[in-house]
């Protein structure tokens, strides 16, 4: 069986051809107005995998970017302004569409890979509580409809054994290559 390469930005991921899996974001389509949306759709025969990839470990990122980007990580910005928006503008959209007849599933891949083991600790402790409590209740009221029915915060490490299928290896572009 052979397999289909899907890259963002340093990142590669091997799916097989037999996976169904789309790009949800990809450039060049025309998309509604105002909605956030994941980067991948991954659909299986029991679920449906909603995948937001953040990686601030990209050689092409200044360090400084990185760390006020950890920072917000930690202070759980991103999970606000970014992530929460993005799981339920793509929630709303695959509904839309009629394609939310099988429980779905947020996973947030984190290329934290750059960074040192306490730094990671740091930025994915109770990360994955703190975003599923979010998405649950955005407002001052929960949701009544639970449209996220669990969500998990991955690194390429931990990506790489629970989705050992699907493997992801990071290719950093060539320095000064366009």
């Amino acid at each position: 069986m052979s397999n289909v390469l899907y890259v963002e930005s340093e990142l590669n991921f091997s799916f097989p051809e037999t996976l169904q899996w789309e790009e949800l974001d990809e450039q060049g389509i025309i998309l509604p107005k105002g909605l956030a949306l994941v980067d991948l759709v991954i659909e299986r025969d029991n679920d449906i995998l909603i995948v937001e990839i953040k990686d601030p470990s990209d050689t092409k990122a200044k360090e400084k970017q990185q760390k006020k980007y950890i920072k917000r990580l930690k202070e759980g910005s991103v999970i606000t302004d970014e992530l929460t928006p993005k799981a339920r503008d793509s929630y709303t959209f695959l509904h839309l569409m009629e394609r939310d007849k099988k429980d779905i599933k947020y996973i947030v891949l984190l290329g934290l890979d750059a960074f040192d083991d306490t730094t990671q600790k740091a930025v994915l402790s109770n990360f994955k509580d703190r975003l599923l409590g979010q998405i649950r209740q955005e407002t001052i009221l929960p949701w009544k409809k639970e449209h996220i029915k669990d969500c998990a915060v991955m690194t390429i490490e931990t990506w790489n054994k629970v989705f050992n299928q699907w493997k992801i290896t990071r290719v950093p572009e060539e320095a000064g290559a366009n």
